[in-house]
């Protein structure tokens, strides 16, 4: 199968949905399969050759809105040989706007359907929108659930995940298929390595972190929650991973709770430091309210590192709350979720325990396992598609017509309903580029 997966972030750039596409690619093609991911530019460079190979970048503003992200040009993708050429089967979109509307186009063009994978809550992102407030929230969630109706199919990388946008009106198939992760090399990682790398006393508990550091993983709520376990556990250390434009809010932070000499800051890091990292932590701290699957929860639950963090969307799915880690209320104040990690360091015993179970957890979404599910939904949405394309009506030309009418349509009555706050509507599903086919038409969730 030939399959082209659309994405907005991708390597260098460092996130859970660039990571989520790398380990496709990397699974896909080790499958036999032929694979081109298309990504913006970014000013950091490219991926490592061994992925960058089967990868077409399109043109982009970089560091859009001071942020980390790049917003590819318009029609760039149009002047791309190697995508023009190359004789996709199935396109995969990982986005609904930009690149994804893109991926949109490209399957009209070429009569093949779209996969959409909702990685995001994108309405906890609009601090990068140059609107802000409840209309850009709901201006996002809305052009989210009408490009998923546009596609064949939906993925969801969690049940949590698949009721919630079932709700707001996805009405294509939706299957929960989680970010694969690879368990055995994430349990590899050297513990003793990094403490010393990283200037962390050998037998020091640490309270660790990883990820972006930015508004939408709730760092401020993190830093002080951590801060204050710290000041409690005077033998006790920090350790953040990651980086981003919320890091110096946390330094200080941590400053002012009088523990900044305690916590390392490590910066990003990828590979065998990644994994060496995970493997020094003895508990993790989680505060995030936009995590779909929150593919980090599972990564440090591979290396055997039990969670503490707020029940949203994602953690849910992970966490069993007094199993393998602890599942708090949302609303929890930062001086009890602080208790809660202090006492985990305080109970060694307990925390074992929780480490054994965190990794029986992690187990089930080991890549291969996710990958195989994947491709037998490819296999399923290609072979639906087909059928479907026999019995459509309309010409190539015209249904490219009706996907540019589609996209533009359906930002504006995602920008409408925003502003005036009225009722969302229900799209019909469009099943790729086969308007009204029975690929975009049936039952609305599966699992």
């Amino acid at each position: 199968m030939n399959i082209c997966h659309f994405t907005n972030t991708f390597l260098p750039h460092v996130g859970g949905v660039a990571r989520a596409v790398q380990t496709l690619l990397e699974d896909q093609r080790e499958a036999g399969h032929r694979v081109l991911v298309v990504a913006p530019e970014f000013d950091e460079g490219a991926a490592p050759p061994r992925v960058e190979r089967s990868v077409v970048r399109i043109a982009a503003l970089t560091h859009f809105n001071d942020s980390d992200f790049s917003v590819r040009l318009p029609l760039a993708a149009a002047w791309e040989d190697r995508l023009a050429d190359f004789p996709a089967d199935l396109i995969h979109a990982h986005h609904p706007f930009l690149l994804g509307d893109t991926a949109l186009r490209e399957a009209s063009k070429r009569g093949v359907p779209v996969v959409f994978t909702h990685h995001t809550l994108y309405e906890h992102y609009t601090h990068y929108l140059p609107m802000q407030g409840e209309t850009a929230g709901g201006f996002a969630a809305d052009v989210a659930t009408r490009f998923a109706n546009r596609c064949a199919a939906v993925v969801a990388p969690s049940r949590s995940v698949r009721d919630l946008i079932v709700g707001r009106g996805v009405t294509v198939p939706v299957h929960v298929i989680p970010t694969g992760i690879d368990t055995r090399l994430l349990a590899s990682g050297d513990r003793q390595a990094a403490r010393v790398a990283l200037g962390l006393p050998a037998e020091a508990p640490v309270i660790g972190h990883m990820g972006r550091l930015a508004e939408e993983k709730n760092p401020r709520y993190l830093a002080t929650a951590i801060g204050l376990a710290l000041r409690s556990r005077p033998e006790a250390h920090g350790l953040i991973v990651g980086d981003g434009p919320a890091r110096a809010e946390m330094v200080r932070t941590f400053a002012e709770a009088g523990v900044g000499p305690r916590v390392v800051f490590a910066g990003k890091l990828t590979g065998r430091r990644l994994r060496d990292a995970c493997a020094t932590m003895d508990l993790f701290a989680f505060a995030s309210r936009s995590e779909t699957q929150g593919l980090v929860l599972a990564e440090v639950m591979a290396a055997g590192v039990p969670v503490v963090a707020l029940e949203a969307s994602g953690a849910r799915d992970m966490i069993r709350d007094g199993k393998n880690g602890r599942l708090l209320p949302p609303d929890i104040p930062e001086e009890a979720f602080a208790r809660v990690l202090a006492n985990g360091l305080r109970r060694v015993a307990t925390r074992l325990r929780w480490a054994e179970a965190a990794r029986r957890t992690a187990a089930t979404v080991d890549r291969a396992r996710t990958n195989r599910r994947l491709l037998a939904l490819y296999e399923d949405v290609v072979r639906e598609h087909a059928r479907a394309k026999r019995d459509s009506v309309l010409k190539p030309a015209l249904a490219r017509i009706v996907t540019e009418g589609q996209i533009i349509a359906d930002k504006a009555g995602a920008f409408i309903r925003a502003v005036t706050g009225g009722p969302t509507p229900t799209v019909p599903g469009r099943g790729g580029a086969v308007a009204g086919s029975a690929a975009g038409l049936a039952p609305a969730a599966s699992s």
